[in-house]
């Protein structure tokens, strides 16, 4: 099994690209060990020292690590994980994912389709390309929420990418949007 490794807009974290899927249709975010309960593949990488943050793409992986440790030390380690979990065939995501509360008056339906419609096929891909995902948390009064995940959680552009990118965007296509704020849990 070959893995590639990428580096993405936060120096914090590499994405790992193991060759196969990973989560296939769907995403998975852990802030912390105590949360990566459900996902095996997840638990073996916070079990390494100095790993702060797991998110599980389509067909990678990205791991944020502390200060406290380097790339260089981490790394080997990171992958020997991701090539033992994959060669055994164990499971990546064990249960139900909860879905995320979303905040829409239902007279905003039309509107948080195109937003929708527009962050599937304009934002995700571009963000996944950096090692994240962008998730729609709700609509009230022209502000759209969204909360960052993976490598594009605390990365340093992040706010950049929201308020110059994807705000404008919204505001082009979906005259109703105001502004875009960024949801942290």
């Amino acid at each position: 099994m070959f893995i590639e490794t990428e580096g993405t807009p936060n120096p914090a974290t590499l994405k790992f690209l193991p060759g196969q899927d990973v989560m296939g249709a769907g995403t998975a975010d852990f802030a912390s060990a105590d949360t990566a309960g459900r996902s095996p593949l997840a638990t073996a990488i916070f079990a390494l020292p100095g790993v702060s943050r797991v998110f599980l793409g389509g067909d990678f992986i990205t791991v944020t690590k502390s200060d406290e440790i380097g790339w260089a030390a981490l790394r080997p380690q990171v992958l020997g994980v991701i090539m033992e979990h994959f060669v055994a065939g164990h499971a990546v995501i064990s249960g139900a994912d909860e879905a995320a509360d979303e905040d829409v008056s239902p007279e905003d339906a039309e509107v948080v389709l195109q937003i929708k419609e527009l962050l599937d096929t304009r934002v995700r891909p571009a963000v996944a390309s950096d090692g994240g995902d962008i998730v729609f948390r709700g609509y009230r009064d022209g502000v759209v929420r969204l909360h960052m995940q993976g490598a594009c959680s605390g990365c340093p552009s992040s706010s950049a990418t929201l308020k110059h990118g994807i705000e404008n965007m919204l505001r082009h296509y979906v005259p109703e949007v105001t502004r875009v704020e960024q949801v942290l849990a």
